[in-house]
């Protein structure tokens, strides 16, 4: 693998996991937990190494529990390039895929089985796994697993798991959830820490930009070209802004896609693959990309929002920097940010300085109106936008009645391009009111004189007379007096 130094997160676990230890560990990501935790446990399980073809000579020894499929899926390539000189096998399954293949390898027999808890869940119920002799279990990004929601999914997994085992936890933050979920499956753990909890890789340059939205776009095409960098990953928090953006980014001429969870996991996995290998420049993505990939050499991240969730910061910009290499990580901040800001210096324990980044006018996005400017107020030629502007309250200044006469009909103000001709306005809707001249006179719901009473329509014809077979009962007459 071209490895020569242990890191210090492998430096500390590797020990220990050889020893049968459990392992509490909490290290800056990209300082090579999954070589952490793989190498000593492929060592252990060395002794059950066997040529033979049977299924039942290979059942799942180690199982890896991960929060993402991406995250999943990199772990379980790693796995396979450090036993590939040996006769341990393993898989990978997870959700988004025909449950098919995976259970075909599943069948076979494997020793180590990396998945993710929901799609596990169903082979378990589908009977296609048997894992009463596991001997290691390893959650990585714990805390993410958390996040989302896996909880109850990890209870019934490590249900069905031997009380004897080996349990290690590994994640780059430790929250009181995650020691809680430490204290009821690990027993007597070893903590190994690193760096500081929730610290962030010094080899990272951090800046944080005081910006506009409609302006992070333009900031972000500046940095990108007085940088030059080539390649980044850009995160925002909803899955609907990701799509936007790199839709957005893509029609200004960078070559960008996107990744979030509401694309199919064959989309998820070519649109990674092709940032891997340099077919794609920008990766906008959500934070299910923060976690864990490894993808080497990329030189900067970009916030585009600032997280929600103050830790998904760590995990964000710990996709640059990775293996002592140096990185970028640039925040755009808007006014709106205070309350994450704030949040975030909590968490690292110091003050953020904000800094100024200006854009030029002409370099604004289009379609950018400051101080309630309309579009038809833009100054022509490219000239200076701020002397385009017009104060709220002269906007409508020289217009009849004070009203707008935009949207009315009215061609007496300016148009914008590309609108049809207004019609010419109503003269009567200038004119101030007049009462009519027989405004004193009595209305006519309120008059005496009976309403005159309407003849039939010509075109009703009158009810044709028919003979009687019985005559009608008299009507009955009013009560009689006495």
């Amino acid at each position: 693998m071209g490895y020569e130094n242990m890191t210090p997160i492998q430096a500390q676990a590797i020990p220990v996991v050889l020893q049968g230890r459990d392992v509490m560990g909490a290290a800056q990501t990209g300082t090579g937990k999954t070589a952490a935790f793989t190498l000593p446990l492929l060592q252990r399980m060395m002794k059950h190494e066997n040529a033979s073809t049977s299924p039942a000579r290979h059942p799942v020894r180690a199982l890896v529990l991960l929060p993402t499929r991406e995250l999943a899926d990199q772990v379980a390539e790693q796995v396979k390039l450090y036993a590939k000189y040996t006769n341990l096998r393993s898989t990978v399954v997870f959700g988004g895929m025909d449950m098919k293949p995976q259970t075909a390898e599943l069948k076979k027999g494997v020793e180590v089985l990396v998945a993710t808890p929901g799609r596990l869940l169903d082979h378990i119920e589908a009977k296609n796994c048997v894992l009463n002799q596991v001997e290691y279990v390893v959650l990585d990004e714990a805390d993410r697993m958390l996040d989302i929601g896996f909880l109850p999914d990890l209870q019934r997994i490590l249900s069905h798991l031997p009380k004897q085992r080996t349990t290690l936890l590994f994640s780059a933050t430790f929250s009181p959830e995650i020691k809680r979920l430490a204290n009821s499956y690990l027993q007597d753990p070893v903590t190994i820490e690193v760096a500081r909890s929730n610290a962030t890789a010094s080899t990272v340059e951090q800046h944080f930009y005081q910006v506009d939205d409609d302006d992070k776009r333009g900031v972000l095409k500046k940095i990108l070209n007085e940088r030059g960098i080539k390649q980044a990953f850009v995160f925002v928090n909803s899955k609907l802004g990701c799509a936007r953006l790199a839709r957005s980014l893509e029609r200004e001429g960078l070559n960008t896609t996107a990744l979030h969870g509401d694309k199919s996991q064959d989309e998820r996995l070519k649109a990674l693959e092709a940032f891997k290998s340099g077919a794609v420049d920008l990766l906008v993505c959500t934070d299910v990309a923060a976690r864990g990939l490894d993808i080497k050499d990329v030189p900067a991240v970009f916030n585009f929002d600032i997280p929600f969730n103050a830790e998904d910061y760590v995990h964000r910009i710990g996709r640059t920097g990775r293996a002592g290499a140096s990185g970028l990580a640039v925040s755009f901040v808007s006014s709106r940010d205070a309350r994450l800001m704030g949040d975030l210096e909590k968490l690292l324990g110091k003050k953020l300085e904000l800094e100024a980044l200006e854009l030029e006018a002409d370099k604004r996005p289009a379609g950018r109106f400051n101080d309630g400017q309309r579009a038809w107020q833009q100054p022509e030629n490219g000239g200076d936008r701020s002397e385009a502007r017009v104060p709220r309250e002269n906007r409508y200044e020289g217009r009849p009645s004070g009203r707008s006469s935009v949207g009315r009909g009215d061609s007496s103000g300016p148009r914008g391009p590309g609108r049809s001709p207004r019609a010419p306005a109503d003269p009567l809707f200038n004119q101030p009111y007049e009462p009519s001249a027989n405004a004193d006179a009595q209305p006519a719901w309120e008059s005496d004189k009976p309403a005159p009473v309407r003849g039939l329509s010509p075109n009703i014809k009158s009810r044709k007379k028919v003979p009687a077979l019985f005559k009608s009962a008299p009507a009955p007459s009013s009560v009689e007096e006495g």
